[in-house]
């Protein structure tokens, strides 16, 4: 059942449609709605990774086009999982409910989304990661 009313028209680009995103997302609420969001905007989901070890295997072990990621995973950071994106040259987008992100100068300039994010800000984010 979607959490939006059907009438609902989302936007994202055709051309980008059917990508799969990594989802490294440790709420219990959080991952699964941010998950139904993803596949209503056409996105293939990978995950919900809950914790590090889960979302490293996917990382090593499945083709990702781009990740979103929130920043604290059961009292870890993701910066390793940044580096080895990056070293597959996957873009990735941060997320925290935290109004203090703590991030390292490496991924300063790296795409966020502060929690709550909308529908919208998750279509412009990954629009913008896979569109260029």
């Amino acid at each position: 059942m979607s959490s939006r009313d059907s009438s609902t028209e989302l936007s994202v680009d055709a051309g980008i449609k059917g990508r799969r995103i990594l989802l490294v997302e440790d709420s219990p609420v959080v991952g699964p709605f941010t998950a139904e969001i993803l596949g209503d905007l056409g996105f293939e989901v990978v995950g919900p990774a809950p914790n590090m070890a889960a979302a490293r295997k996917l990382v090593e072990g499945e083709p990702i086009d781009a990740a979103i990621m929130d920043v604290h995973i059961r009292g870890e950071r993701v910066f390793p999982l940044c580096d080895a994106l990056e070293a597959r040259n996957v873009p990735f987008v941060l997320t925290s409910g935290y109004a203090d992100w703590q991030m390292p100068d490496k991924w300063e300039d790296r795409p966020r989304l502060n929690k709550p994010y909308t529908i919208g800000e998750i279509e412009d984010a990954l629009g913008g990661l896979l569109s260029g």
